[in-house]
């Protein structure tokens, strides 16, 4: 699967009752005090994707099998993280494995829910974790450099060319802006990535509010909605607590029924997970037929082989060409039968770049 998301935010914000919903499991503590969480927790969760029921349909499929993504719940960041406070760089670590970053605001009062600053700022808080990822990834950057700086003295090329990026990364960051924020060109991205900081991963900004408020926001959710417009990042709002409720459900009736009387279409999990997978920059392609219709993930801009790679590394090894039917035409003519009778399944090479929601059949040969 290989995409994951790191739950991050200040401690006691929702971090873990999120993650708990998420994956519908208590395997995170969710604890009123801070550092609850000792251990960084992984999950996997379906995307929901409402194709599938049309493909499986029209396929008559015995299963449907959704794609997935990873969320690790990572412990509650404070001021002075990056200098070792509370638990420190050991979560810092974990914040570098992931692929993008969630970031619980806590958006609500509640005075039986302390808060380790003893006020309720959401945009502080953001600030807060924004600088402590900031002050880690300059710190390991400037003992990096160095050893990049002797190198390229000595003629080194991969270190100069490691040095033009680490140069205005550096710089960016001593001016208080986070990595992602630095304009790089196509050849230098493959570096900036292998570097690993925290502030070039993408962020969302998950709003936690009160169940009154799950369905509008408030003041702090529209205040925090600006300042992500501003940085070009994205939001969701959602009640941790609503989100708990529902995971408690048996069946989709009763999650329907108590999200209607919320005032909700939707679990806001959902949109959590679609989020985040726009926010990695996914995309989905399927396998259907009687057996299964199956959804798969890659990023976006992937050619064939790299996608046939997602079921298995022989059909990218011995990638001979993919049999490709777009959704919409495989929904309208109902199915591979009157695709392939109308023209609409088309063949494709190794440079055909994968789209969003195609229907695809891989020949190898090894």
């Amino acid at each position: 699967m290989g995409f994951n998301c790191g739950i991050v935010g200040m401690p006691n914000v929702g971090k873990s009752t999120l993650f708990n919903a998420l994956t519908a499991t208590a395997a995170a503590q969710a604890a009123n005090y801070p550092f609850c969480t000792i251990e960084p927790n992984v999950g996997r969760v379906a995307v929901p994707d409402v194709r599938m029921d049309v493909l499986a349909k029209a396929a008559k499929s015995a299963q449907i099998v959704p794609t997935q993504l990873e969320f690790v719940d990572i412990a509650g960041l404070v001021r002075g993280a990056s200098k070792g406070e509370g638990l420190g760089n050991q979560f810092l670590a974990n914040i570098r494995d992931v692929d993008a970053i969630i970031h619980v605001l806590r958006c609500f009062e509640n005075d039986d829910i302390t808060h380790v600053e003893g006020t309720i700022d959401p945009l502080r808080d953001a600030e807060t974790v924004e600088t402590e990822l900031m002050l880690a990834d300059m710190e390991s950057l400037e003992k990096r450099a160095v050893g990049f700086a002797k190198k390229a003295q000595i003629g080194d090329k991969e270190a100069k060319e490691y040095m033009a990026v680490v140069g205005p990364v550096l710089a960016a960051l001593q001016a208080g802006k986070p990595a992602r924020k630095v304009e790089l060109s196509e050849e230098q991205k493959p570096l900036f990535r292998q570097l690993q900081l925290m502030t070039a991963k993408p962020v969302l900004y998950v709003c936690n509010v009160n169940e009154d408020a799950a369905s509008t926001g408030n003041e702090m959710t529209r205040r925090v909605e600006e300042m992500a417009r501003q940085e070009g990042s994205a939001t969701v709002v959602i009640s941790a607590a609503i989100e708990a409720e529902i995971a408690q459900f048996a069946t989709v009736e009763e999650k329907t029924e108590f999200l209607a009387t919320m005032g909700l279409d939707e679990p806001g999990l959902n949109k959590v997970i679609r989020a985040g997978y726009g926010l990695l920059d996914l995309i989905t392609f399927f396998t259907v037929g009687p057996k299964e219709t199956r959804a798969w993930t890659v990023r976006r801009g992937a050619k064939a082989p790299e996608a046939a790679g997602r079921i298995h590394s022989d059909f990218e090894r011995g990638f001979i060409r993919a049999e490709t039917i777009d959704y919409d035409s495989y929904v309208k003519l109902g199915g591979e039968a009157g695709c392939r009778e109308a023209g609409k399944l088309r063949q494709e090479g190794k440079e055909y770049v994968v789209h969003d929601g195609d229907i695809m059949l891989f020949r190898f040969n090894v």
